[in-house]
């Protein structure tokens, strides 16, 4: 695993900290999205709201993705076993990665789950957004269509 940055929390307005780590069909990097809109969403098995919100990352990853949007979703589990059967019963038609050792969700400053990050076309941090609920859907779309739309 490696990083170009050390910062401990990142808002919006900072540049993205890119990762390499490990996924479901290869290594997974946020630099190998660059130009690309970018849904960065940290989960965990555990994690009530994960299982909604991976419904709605389907939706948008298959509606958005003509028009440059990438979603990464990153699982924090120590035991990757844990995250197969979560991913067995919630398939992902989106990028998966792992981070078990918990460092990537520590230089992005995650303190819950879901935490997501929305990266705009230029790196930097649209949005940071901690939790998921059903109202939340709408505002999160809005964010990503303003992102793919204004070149972000």
């Amino acid at each position: 695993m490696s990083f170009t940055g050390n910062a401990l929390a990142l808002d919006a307005g900072q540049r993205a900290v890119d990762f390499s780590l490990p996924g479901t069909q290869g290594p997974v990097s946020l630099a190998d999205r660059a130009g690309s809109v970018v849904y960065v969403d940290f989960w965990a098995s555990w994690c009530g709201p994960c299982r909604e919100s991976f419904s709605w990352m389907n939706s948008m990853q298959q509606k958005y993705r003509s028009k440059g949007l990438r979603v990464i979703a990153i699982n924090l589990d120590a035991r990757r076993a844990d995250a197969w059967k979560f991913l067995a019963e919630h398939p992902a038609a989106f990028t998966v990665a792992f981070d078990g050792t918990g460092k990537t969700p520590d230089i992005y400053g995650v303190k819950g789950m879901p935490t997501s990050f929305l990266v705009g076309r230029d790196g930097k941090i649209v949005l940071r957004h901690t939790g998921f609920k059903a109202s939340d859907r709408q505002q999160l779309e809005k964010q990503i269509q303003a992102a793919l739309e204004g070149g972000k």
